[in-house]
């Protein structure tokens, strides 16, 4: 769960942990741009999760909670955080036609090209005993051949799915597809080129992916978010900036890292106000401050009510290139 990584990210820095970790998700919606930036800080390399058919009306028939475009969004937080995705994938869902086996193969395809998924696995569906389906078969339309022989282990039921297509035509081009898109090879090849057999055309727009990307609304923080910064603090230069006859106390804040270095400029109170902040949010302490928390520090301190403008102002909106996260 995110909440719970989130967790295991800030104690990993706390101790000063140097390790590399991996682990499996669900796409869920709350690993934002910050959460994956704090994850890569603290040593997280890669996550595997289920994209599974990669079709809203099959994503919601499994009750998954996810939707195609979210999960674009959350992988495409991964990778520019640096932490390489790996989607497991599944074809043969009880009632998936033809039709949306290859939406979702171009759902996926459009996922490479855009860069927000780096490995992928496709595998055929099997109905397991306890599983919704298995239970239930009359809801998903398919018919049992086989029951429950009740020996250890022995889980999986022959089943027929009237309403679905010819799922084993599908096996070969998906997996050779993948191949070839996980080596960047035929990203732009028609559809049709992987199968032996005719499918058909998708019916997906070419833009959905590159659409999802952009309506991105990752950074509308709540006030009961948590902040936490990573890294040093900064050296700090004031001077006086005039402008038509009017004259304000100014500072420059450069920030260092081994990544690089990041410079912001601030009113000298503000300034002053961020650089205090930045030394009691630091992952080292075992007081965690929320956004609220901070706007009454802020309030407080500077005698300033604008503390909303200058959060989400340019300076501050670049912060956390310096390690400040909102999580």
């Amino acid at each position: 769960p995110p909440a719970l990584m989130r967790s295991l990210a800030i104690e990993i820095l706390r101790r000063k942990l140097v390790v590399s970790w991996w682990t499996n998700v669900r796409f869920e919606k709350s690993f934002t741009r910050d959460l994956c930036l704090l994850l890569k800080a603290s040593g997280c390399i890669a996550v595997s999760g289920g994209l599974e058919v990669a079709s809203d009306r099959l994503l919601e028939l499994i009750q998954k909670g996810i939707t195609v475009a979210q999960v674009a969004r959350v992988n495409k937080h991964f990778t520019q955080a640096g932490i390489m995705v790996h989607a497991y994938l599944m074809y043969g869902f009880p009632t998936q036609t033809a039709q949306e086996t290859i939406d979702s193969l171009e759902m996926v395809r459009q996922m490479f090209k855009a860069g927000v998924l780096q490995s992928a696995y496709w595998h055929q569906f099997a109905m397991t005993a306890h599983s919704p389906v298995g239970m239930n078969p009359e809801k998903y339309k398919v018919v049992k051949e086989t029951e429950l022989v009740g020996t250890f282990a022995n889980n999986d039921i022959v089943h027929e799915d009237p309403t679905g297509a010819d799922h084993e035509s599908f096996s070969y081009g998906l997996k050779k597809s993948l191949f070839n898109y996980m080596h960047n090879l035929g990203i732009d090849e028609s559809l049709q080129k992987w199968f032996e057999n005719k499918v058909p055309k998708t019916k997906v727009d070419p833009a959905f992916i590159e659409n999802a990307l952009m309506s991105d609304d990752d950074l509308h923080f709540k006030p009961t978010a948590k902040v936490l910064y990573t890294g040093k603090q900064p050296s700090v230069e004031y001077f006086t900036q005039s402008k038509k006859g009017m004259s304000r106390e100014m500072a420059t804040l450069q920030f260092t890292s081994k990544s690089g270095s990041h410079q912001i400029q601030l009113l000298k109170q503000q300034a002053d106000w961020l650089i205090a902040t930045l030394g009691k949010i630091h992952v080292s302490n075992l007081k965690v401050f929320t956004l609220k928390e901070l706007m009454a520090d802020y309030e407080a301190v500077t005698g300033m009510d604008d503390f909303e403008l200058f959060w989400d102002n340019k300076p501050m909106n670049t912060m956390w290139k310096a390690g400040l996260y909102v999580v």
